[in-house]
């Protein structure tokens, strides 16, 4: 269906409220399992599912700041008009992709999504040739499916299914909807008709839709939850039909003769040569035992995820004083930066256990406190009862000494519940992927002589079609006005009115110029800055060890990055930031620093009035943060003279 590239409206951000209601309504639809536990490990939702596991998978299907978008495209021979919504997101540390289509009410994930959550759909197999028809937009027939009978209990008609090749069973490239029970089939051979209609599929224009306007991303080579999951419904029944008779076993012990059980083996592999995993176990290994966390071990375990905070940004900011933190420093951004990355979580019910309130100091503000009265930082109450980090003593031997251990890895559940997840958040807050921080930048303004200024610079031999800075054009003017004897004999300083000069530098078009021509003569600095006025001006901006001569100058004035306050929905007020992307800052890592730095919420837009073919991108951060914003520039080498502010929130003066 997205063969052709779709028309996408503007993207608009998600509240947290309808992120929440549309995660709960895919769940819902796709019948998603959402982990339980026991009265003991956290609170639950009211039906014995635990919130912090519903929380997790609907930050895994439909992260933070997500944005959404109506889209129309055509789809079909008769190419009819289809329209839906389309939503967006990014994971910590990754690039923004469209995760979820709607349309005909009902939500398709795209790959995505797949290949980060394994099994929220059923996954279907055909050989790899088939699967590049599937690219292309072609349908699945029924004698294509492979791996089955059986198939997943979830393939019915009308059910959203994913597409993997047998080369790679465990990548899903294709997403259709199914037109026939597939699940039902007993046999496929020879059998008519279409099975899955395709919808999406790795290489479409979903796929490689991005604002960076940069390419798709590739597929990985195995996915390790897609394996074993599906068809061990059929392994199972298969199994559980096997009949063991007690009664011919003559000596009483349970034992059974070993052929009889080699061929009982070989009976069950027979009848499952197309089922997904069968050389896995066809159960889920249960956990015999699990240690539940005490107050005291929480506790313990906050310290150190703290004081590993602490230590991290010790080591990897040695050159800055504040090692990479801006003082003052709110609690709630003391807990998401310097704790909860640090946290060692790696399932959901440790999620659920490892949370500030469990602790026995039951807030950030009491915990901070904790901390003072170790020595390892100063804090101050403010009014409303908020409290910030002052400054921070990392020479402590706590800190200094402190030896790290392993996180968990980016992909585990805990890293997505907001609670915790080691790499996940170190990749996004501590250290994250953004070249353009610690970069040096700076502007250079040159000009370019028109056509008739072309004499003045071939009497020193110039080309008038290169570019010049303003001190390179100086020795030029002087040589030409040398060259034709044009200072004056009464004044060194002035310079005497040539044809060339009154033709191509004063036209008499202002005041200025009549008077210049009534006189005759000019002083030598008013008229190199007229010759420079009457320039085209070109920009170029170096970063690094960039040169001149190695980097293409843009013509025009250099531009400048916009901040904007304003007031929305009576008295909110956001902070959007637009025209990084001139500086060589993305907007999507800068976006994700400020959500935690600001501790607020942010989301990265298409600029209103951009074009489509070189959209601008937008950031816009929750409450004033004017100054967090112009911090994170400068770290990124950005000049305040190349700031533009414009406040709106302000009340106009009467």
């Amino acid at each position: 269906m997205f063969k052709k590239k779709p028309n996408i409206k503007a993207l608009a951000p998600l509240r947290s409220s309808d992120r929440r209601r549309i995660a709960d309504q895919i769940i819902a639809e796709h019948g998603i399992e959402i982990p339980t536990q026991g009265p003991e490990e956290g609170p639950e939702s009211g039906n014995g599912t635990s919130t912090t596991g519903v929380g997790a998978i609907r930050n895994s299907l439909l992260p933070e700041n997500s944005l959404s978008a109506r889209f129309t495209t055509t789809a079909g021979k008769d190419l009819k008009q289809v329209s839906g919504t389309v939503y967006m997101g990014a994971h910590p540390g990754e690039e923004q992709r469209i995760l979820w289509i709607k349309f005909e009410d009902r939500f398709l994930p795209t790959v995505y999504t797949l290949w980060r959550n394994p099994g929220i759909i059923a996954l279907l197999h055909t050989p790899d040739a088939v699967l590049q028809k599937l690219r292309g937009g072609a349908d699945l027939m029924t004698p294509g499916l492979a791996r089955g009978p059986p198939f997943p209990t979830k393939a019915t008609k009308g059910s959203v299914v994913a597409i993997a090749s047998l080369e790679k069973p465990s990548v899903p490239i294709v997403v259709g909807v199914c037109e026939i029970d597939v699940a039902s089939l007993q046999e496929v051979r020879g059998v008519k008709g279409h099975a899955v209609r395709g919808e999406h599929w790795d290489g479409d224009e979903i796929w490689a839709w991005s604002q960076a306007g940069g390419i798709g991303g590739q597929a990985p080579e195995a996915i390790d939850g897609w394996a074993n999951r599906d068809g061990l419904g059929g392994l199972e029944e298969q199994v559980s039909q096997v009949d063991i008779e007690d009664s011919n076993d003559e000596q009483g012990e349970g034992g059974v003769p070993l052929e009889g059980s080699l061929a009982g083996k070989q009976k069950v592999v027979e009848q499952n040569d197309f089922v997904v995993g069968e050389d896995g176990q066809p159960f889920e290994e249960v956990e015999v035992h699990r240690k539940e966390f005490s107050t005291k071990d929480i506790d313990e375990i906050f310290w150190k995820a703290c004081l590993y905070g602490l230590h991290h940004y010790r080591n990897a900011n040695k050159s800055d004083p504040h090692h990479g933190l801006n003082f003052p420093i709110n609690q709630s951004a003391v807990i998401s930066n310097l704790v909860l990355p640090f946290l060692p979580i790696t399932t959901s019910q440790q999620a659920g256990s490892l949370n500030i309130k469990k602790t026995s100091w039951k807030n950030a503000k009491k915990f901070i406190k904790a901390l003072e009265k170790a020595r390892l930082l100063k804090s101050k109450d403010r009014d409303g009862g908020e409290c910030v980090v002052l400054d921070i003593d990392w020479e402590d031997n706590a800190i200094s000494s402190f030896v790290p251990y392993k996180l968990p890895k980016k992909d585990t559940v805990g890293a997505e519940s907001g609670g915790g997840g080691g790499g996940k958040a170190i990749s996004a807050s501590i250290s994250p992927s953004d070249p353009s921080i610690g970069q040096k930048l700076s502007k250079v303004d040159l000009y370019k002589a028109k056509e008739q200024l072309a004499p003045i610079f071939a009497a020193s031999g110039a080309s008038h079609h290169s570019l010049y800075l303003p001190a390179e054009l100086r020795p030029i003017i002087t040589s030409y006005i040398e060259s034709e004897n044009l200072i004056s004999d009464t004044n060194k300083r002035l310079v005497n009115i040539d044809a060339v000069l009154a033709n191509a530098v004063f036209d008499g078009s202002t005041a200025l110029d009549r008077e210049v021509l009534t006189k005759g003569s000019v002083p030598r600095d008013a008229l190199i800055d007229r010759i420079l006025k009457s320039c085209s001006p070109f920009w170029v901006l170096l970063r690094n060890d960039e040169t001149r001569d190695k980097v293409k100058a843009h013509a025009g004035h250099a531009p400048k990055i916009s901040i904007t306050l304003e007031t929305r929905s009576g008295n909110k007020t956001v902070t959007k930031l637009s025209g990084v992307e001139s500086f060589h800052i993305p907007p999507q890592p800068l976006a994700e620093e400020l959500q935690k730095i600001c501790a607020s919420s942010t989301s990265v837009g298409q600029l209103a009035g951009s074009s489509p073919k070189k959209p601008v991108l937008e950031v816009m951060v929750q409450g004033p943060q004017k100054d967090a914003v112009i911090k994170a520039l400068e770290k990124r080498g950005v000049n305040r003279q190349w700031v533009e502010v414009n406040d709106k929130t302000k009340g106009k003066k009467k």
